[in-house]
């Protein structure tokens, strides 16, 4: 089991806790993500939005992109996820400064390729802003330009969305970076199980993921396609007894329906399609991460952990909070025990 975390752009992973004692600055994450290293974290997910949906829009949130090329140049090992929504990037121009960043970490890029949900923040941005299934139509063209741009030159395309001729991308990647995609949506495991090599997803329980992993190995298998990875997220609280879990727990899900993230959670849910009915405890933690459980003491996230490894999960992508203070301790109480 590899072990990957959000990296917090956005000063923070809970909606009704205002302060949680991470500034939204490059020193933090780049602080973060130096130690993850040397605590045995395997990878970090850089979510991409230009508007900061879980503590209101008007407050900061750290470009994407830039984070990324900036964490390539100071980290060694880990692998840099970044996320990217096609609305926001012409392929062309985003293969090639994928492709030099890639060579900045030594091939140590992959991207999360998200369909774009929230309207305010496109329409603020001046980005075209479309229906759901039209945007996973966009994002297989989008696709298919930046793969083949990343393995070939003199490549033309001629589609609905994009049109590229006779492109010359030098220099290529070191190699070519792995693609992530989650979603729910018949439109998005299409797309996913044809043209990703992995899948992550929000938390929910054991039997709930391995039937999705069940799914999608179908899916590829159909297809004549490799086996993918599989992520899912989650929010972790590791303590010494039941009683400081609950603590923890009762603190974080004080629900607080007025707080400046829940009109951005409203235009989610709006934009998106989702197998199950999303509770306010689930608004409290982004991600659904609280569903997955990793919630205990050492002995019992353990266990946990188990379950999913049974059902075919290969890595988790963990939110805590405050990040560093808790990321060090899930390391001492979990991964070091474990690995």
């Amino acid at each position: 089991m590899q072990f990957g975390y959000w990296l917090p752009v956005f000063g923070g992973w809970l909606r009704n806790v205002p302060d949680e004692g991470m500034t939204t600055s490059w020193e933090y994450v780049k602080k973060l993500a130096q130690r993850s290293e040397d605590w045995g974290y395997s990878l970090a997910l850089i979510a991409e939005l230009y508007l900061n949906d879980i503590k209101g829009q008007e407050a900061p949130a750290l470009d994407a992109w830039s984070t990324a090329a900036a964490l390539a140049a100071v980290t060694e090992e880990l692998e840099i996820m970044v996320a990217v929504r096609p609305t926001f990037h012409n392929p062309a121009l985003l293969a090639k400064a994928a492709a030099n960043i890639d060579l900045i970490s030594n091939g140590r890029l992959s991207l999360n390729v998200v369909s774009s949900w929230w309207k305010d923040e496109a329409t603020k941005y001046g980005i075209q802003f479309e229906q759901h299934d039209d945007r996973y139509a966009r994002t297989k063209e989008w696709l298919d330009v930046v793969t083949n741009l990343w393995e070939k030159d003199h490549f033309t395309y001629e589609g609905k969305y994009y049109q590229v001729t006779d492109n010359v991308l030098q220099p290529k990647p070191k190699k070519k970076p792995f693609i992530y995609a989650g979603g729910e949506s018949e439109a998005a495991k299409t797309l996913i199980s044809n043209q990703c090599d992995g899948y992550v997803m929000h938390g929910d329980s054991p039997e709930t993921i391995g039937n999705r992993i069940s799914d999608m190995r179908e899916r590829r298998e159909k297809a004549g396609l490799p086996p993918m990875k599989f992520g899912v997220a989650a929010y972790s609280i590791v303590r010494d007894t039941e009683q400081e879990v609950k603590k923890e727990l009762d603190r974080i899900t004080d629900v607080n329906a007025s707080a400046a993230g829940y009109g951005n959670y409203q235009q989610w849910l709006a934009g998106t399609q989702l197998e199950q009915q999303v509770s306010l405890q689930d608004y409290s933690v982004s991600n659904r991460g609280l569903r997955t459980g990793l919630t205990g003491t050492p002995a019992q996230i353990q266990d946990r952990i188990g379950e999913y490894e049974k059902v075919g999960v290969d890595f988790f992508l963990l939110q805590c909070s405050p990040q560093l203070e808790e990321m060090e301790r899930f390391s001492e109480s979990v991964i070091q025990v474990t690995a």
